[in-house]
């Protein structure tokens, strides 16, 4: 059997990102069914003492296109917490998650999908 034909997901687009001993992928895959998502992994180069060598630790996080503008908006605000140490004001929040949904500005100029 062919590994392509019996494939769920097909990678449109990626991009990786360097930082020190972390590299950071930024993968656009599409399901069978036409439906677009990206990945995000973060790959972390390690040492394992026990045998002397060095190993990669990977994470990945899966972004559905129904949750991009809420994941923009958190994402925006963590960043603007961490560079202004101000809380966001939270005036759209939901019970699920409240520091989510906070409203953002300028999202298009911190985070553009």
């Amino acid at each position: 059997m062919d590994y392509n034909s019996n494939r769920t997901k097909e990678e449109l687009y990626s991009q990786s990102i360097s930082a020190g001993k972390r590299k950071y992928f930024f993968d656009v895959k599409e399901t069978r069914g036409g439906d677009k998502f990206i990945v995000i992994a973060e790959s972390r180069k390690l040492f394992d003492n026990n045998t002397g060598n060095f190993y990669f630790e990977k994470n990945k996080m899966f972004l559905y296109k129904e949750d991009f503008e809420k994941f923009q908006k958190g994402l925006a605000n963590a960043i603007s917490f961490i560079e202004t140490g101000v809380v966001p004001e939270d005036d759209t929040a939901s019970a699920e998650t409240p520091a989510a949904e906070a409203p953002v500005d300028d999202i298009e100029d911190i985070f553009k999908i």
